[in-house]
C-alpha cells in the first residue's frame, strides 16, 4: 500500500506503519517495540550520530579502534567452528587484506559472501584471531563500479531484528513523501527552519552538511526539533499540573500541638532552610489539591526531619503515610528515625518489607487495613495488592529516581480508596541545578534545603593508588585504636551483588588478618534484614570498630563517632554514589576523612570525577560537574525509567531554550490547548502511563 496525501488526514495520529512500502505484520510489531506505530512515528524516530561513509580508504591505512568504509574482493570464505563458530570472510583490495567476521549468519548471507564477489563494507576495525577484523560490518555488494554515498550516513536507535540498512531504507520510503505532505509547524519559535525541511535535512544530510556540528547536535535542524521537543514536555507537565488541580486531596488543618511538639523535643534547632521547606510542605498540604513537591538537599541537611513532620501533620488529619524507600537498610534506618521521634507522641509506626514475613507480616497488613497503624515504611513491598490503606494521605518517597513511573502511580492509586488523591513529597540527595529542575521536574514544585546543620565540619578527601593500601589500613588502625570508627566499601564493576559481597568477604578477611586489635563487621545485601540490623545496631553503640560493607550503606546511615571512609574502586563509581557514600561520615564533632582507593590505569572521566571529590564536598557543586560528565539522562534514571525519553533534546545542551519553551507551552494551553495535544502526542510516547505521576 502505497501513501497517498489523503490518507495522512486520515487518522488522528498519521498513516498506520504498515502502509509504507516494506513493512509487514513481523516488521511493524518490532517496530512497535520502539514507540513507531505510525509514518509519523518514523519520522520524529531520529538519528542519534552519524557516520561519515563518503570516502573508500584502501585496506593499508586501517588501524584498530576507528571505523572504515572499504571496497575490494572477497578472496576466501570460510567457517570457523570452536568456542563460538563464526563465518569469516576475507576482503583484499590492491593494497592489502582484512578479516570480515560474522557470529550471527544465514546460507544466504554466506552465498553473498562467496569467493570473487565485489563487496563494499563499513564497520570498525579491531585485532583478532586473523589479525585486523571487521565484525558485523554493514556491506553490499557491487556489480558495477558506483560511487560512495554522498551523505553522511545516520546511525538510529533500533530494536533486536531490525538492522540500520533495512530501516534508511523505510525512512527513505516516508521521506519521498513528507516533501509532498509537510509535517505541520505547530509552534510560534522566535528563529528557527521549518520542521518539515528539519526532519528531512537530519534524516538525509545534503553532500557537504556539517559533520561536526550533528555530532554535537548544535545544528540549526537539531536546534528547531529540540525547542519543539522541549516545549512538549513544558506543555505535558503543565497539564499533569492542571489535572492534579482537578482531583481531591485531603486538606489538612493547620499543624496542632503534636507537630509543634515534636518540633520541640528534637534536641536540636531547625535550620532555617529546614523551617522555611517545612512550611511550604505544611502550606501545600491545606490545599485541597494532591501536594507534588520534590525536596532536594545535599547529604545530611536534614531531609528525614522533614519526612517526620509531614506525617505528623497528616496523623493530626486522621490519615496515614507511606514512607518508601529504595533499599531495606534504608528503610529501617528511617523506621528507626521516626520511630525514636514519632512513638512519644503515641503515633504507630511500622516497618513492611520483604524480609518481614509470617504472623508478623500478617498482622502488619491487617493493621494498616483497620488504620491502627499511623506512618508504613517500606521498600517495594508496599507497592503489592494485599497492602490496603484505611485512609492513605501522603506518600513519602526517598531517593525518588530509583523508582520507576509505575511504582510510584501504584503506590498513590493505594489512597484512590476514600475518592481522593494522597499527597506526594519526594526527597532527593541528588541535587538538581535550577538550570535543569524546569525541564526534569517541571511538574512539581521544588523546595531545596542549602543550609546544613550548623556544626558540621568539611570532609578532608585524598585519592590514593591501591599501591598505597599498606599505608590506608595502617590510618584505619589508628584512627580504631583512638576511639574512632570507620567503614570500609567494597565495589566491584559487575552488577552482581552475589559477586559483590565475596568481595567484601575477602576485604573482611583481610583487615581482620592484618588489623587483630580492631572490631570488625561486615555487612551487605545477602545478610537478612535482622542480620543488617543487629551489625548496625552494634555499630552505632560502638561495639564493632571497622565496618566493612557493600555499596548498601550508600544512603540512610547515621552514625555520628564513624569518622573515616574508605571506598575501594573508587574509580568505578559515578560522583553522586560516591558524595552519596563520602556522607556517612562527617555527621559527628570528629574532623572526617575519606579516603578513594583506586587502581590503575586511570580513565579520564575517572580521573575528572575523582578530582571534583577531591575538590569539593558541596553536592550543588557535585551535581553540576556530573552533569557535564554524565549527562542528565544517566544521572536522573530518564534513560531507563520511561520517564522521561528525549527523541532529540537535551537538558544540559538545550538549557537556554528551556526559557522560551515554558513561555511557548503556557501560551499554547491558553490559546489552543487541541494543538498542545497533538504536540504532546507528538513526542511522548507513553502519555498514558505516566499521566497523573
Amino acid at each position: 500500500m502505497r501513501l497517498r496525501k489523503s490518507d495522512w488526514s486520515s487518522y488522528p495520529k498519521g498513516l498506520p506503519i504498515e502502509a509504507l512500502k516494506g513493512v509487514g505484520p513481523s516488521l511493524s510489531a518490532k517496530l512497535s517495540r520502539i514507540g513507531i506505530n505510525t509514518a509519523e512515528d518514523l519520522l520524529f524516530h531520529l538519528p542519534f550520530r552519524y557516520e561519515d561513509r563518503t570516502t573508500v580508504s584502501t585496506i593499508a591505512s586501517v588501524t584498530a579502534g576507528s571505523s572504515y568504509l572499504l571496497e575490494g574482493i572477497i578472496s576466501e570464505t570460510k567457517i570457523i567452528f570452536g568456542r563460538r563458530r563464526s563465518l569469516l570472510a576475507f576482503l583484499e583490495d590492491n593494497t592489502g587484506r582484512i578479516g570480515l567476521r560474522f557470529y550471527y549468519f544465514s546460507k544466504s548471507q554466506q552465498a553473498k559472501l562467496d569467493s570473487k564477489k565485489k563487496i563494499r563494507c563499513y564497520g570498525e576495525a579491531r585485532k583478532g584471531a586473523s589479525g585486523l577484523e571487521i565484525y558485523h560490518p554493514e556491506y553490499a555488494n557491487i556489480d558495477i563500479d558506483t560511487s560512495p554515498n554522498e551523505h553522511l550516513t545516520p546511525i538510529y536507535p533500533l530494536t533486536e531484528g531490525i538492522t540500520q540498512s533495512r530501516y534508511r531504507k523505510i525512512v527513505a520510503e516516508a521521506l519521498l513523501y513528507l516533501k509532498k505532505v509537510p509535517i505541520q509547524n505547530l509552534i510560534n519559535r522566535k528563529s528557527g527552519i521549518d520542521i518539515s525541511e528539519a526532519i528531512q535535512y537530519l534524516h538525509k544530510p545534503p553532500p557537504g552538511a556539517n559533520a561536526d556540528l550533528l555530532m554535537q547536535g548544535e545544528h540549526p535542524a537539531q536546534k528547531t526539533l529540540s525547542l519543539d521537543e522541549l516545549t512538549a514536555h513544558q506543555t505535558y507537565s503543565r497539564l499533569i499540573r492542571d489535572e492534579l488541580k482537578k482531583l481531591k486531596a485531603p486538606g489538612h488543618s493547620n499543624p496542632g500541638s503534636k507537630y509543634k511538639k515534636a518540633i520541640r523535643s528534637l534536641g536540636f534547632k531547625l535550620t532555617g532552610a529546614q523551617s522555611r521547606v517545612a512550611k511550604e510542605i505544611s502550606n501545600d498540604m491545606m490545599q485541597k489539591h494532591p501536594m507534588l513537591r520534590l525536596i532536594q538537599g545535599d547529604v545530611g541537611s536534614g531531609k528525614t526531619v522533614l519526612a517526620a513532620l509531614a506525617a505528623i501533620h497528616t496523623h493530626e488529619n486522621g490519615l496515614q503515610s507511606a514512607v518508601m524507600a529504595p533499599t531495606e537498610l534504608l528503610a529501617e534506618q528511617h523506621f528507626y528515625t521516626l520511630s525514636a521521634w514519632l512513638e512519644p507522641l503515641k503515633i504507630e509506626v511500622s516497618l513492611l518489607t520483604g524480609n518481614v514475613k509470617g504472623k508478623t507480616r500478617k498482622i502488619q497488613i491487617e493493621r494498616i487495613k483497620d488504620g491502627k497503624t499511623n506512618v508504613i515504611i517500606g521498600t517495594h513491598a508496599l507497592f503489592q495488592r494485599e497492602i490496603i490503606f484505611q485512609s492513605l494521605g501522603i506518600v513519602i518517597i526517598d531517593e525518588q529516581h530509583r523508582f520507576g513511573v509505575h511504582q510510584r502511580l501504584a503506590l498513590r492509586e493505594k489512597g484512590a480508596k476514600k475518592n481522593f488523591a494522597p499527597h506526594q513529597m519526594i526527597m532527593t540527595a541528588t541535587p538538581i541545578p535550577r538550570t535543569l529542575s524546569m525541564g526534569i521536574y517541571a511538574e512539581m514544585d521544588v523546595s531545596t534545603i542549602d543550609e546544613l546543620p550548623p556544626g558540621r565540619k568539611p570532609i578532608s578527601t585524598s585519592v590514593l593508588s591501591n599501591d598505597k593500601r599498606s599505608e590506608v589500613i595502617a590510618k584505619v588502625d589508628a584512627a580504631c585504636q583512638s576511639g574512632r570508627q570507620a567503614y570500609w566499601v567494597c565495589t566491584l564493576i559487575a552488577e552482581s551483588e552475589h559477586l559483590e559481597c565475596e568481595a567484601a568477604e575477602k576485604v573482611a578477611a583481610e583487615l581482620q588478618d592484618r588489623l587483630p586489635k580492631i572490631s570488625i563487621a561486615l555487612v551487605h545485601g545477602k545478610l537478612s534484614s535482622d542480620a543488617k540490623a543487629k551489625i548496625m545496631d552494634e555499630f552505632k553503640k560502638g561495639s564493632v570498630d571497622l565496618l566493612v560493607s557493600t555499596t548498601v550503606i550508600e544512603v540512610g546511615v547515621d552514625v555520628p563517632n564513624a569518622s573515616l571512609m574508605i571506598i575501594e574502586n573508587s574509580e568505578r563509581l559515578g560522583l553522586a554514589q560516591l558524595h552519596q557514600l563520602r556522607g556517612r561520615v562527617g555527621r559527628g564533632s570528629n574532623v572526617s576523612h575519606c579516603l578513594l582507593l583506586y587502581k590503575q590505569p586511570l580513565g579520564e572521566l575517572s580521573r575528572q570525577r575523582l578530582t571534583v571529590m577531591r575538590e569539593s564536598n558541596d553536592g550543588f557543586f557535585i551535581a553540576e560537574r556530573d552533569l557535564e560528565i554524565r549527562g542528565p539522562g544517566e544521572i536522573f534514571g530518564t534513560k531507563q525509567s520511561g520517564e522521561i525519553r528525549l527523541k532529540i533534546a537535551d537538558f544540559l545542551r538545550d538549557k537556554e531554550m528551556l526559557p522560551e519553551a515554558r513561555e511557548i507551552a503556557e501560551k499554547l494551553l491558553i490559546e489552543d490547548r487541541e494543538t498542545a495535544k497533538i504536540l504532546i502526542r507528538r513526542w511522548i510516547t507513553n502519555t498514558e502511563d505516566v499521566g497523573l505521576v
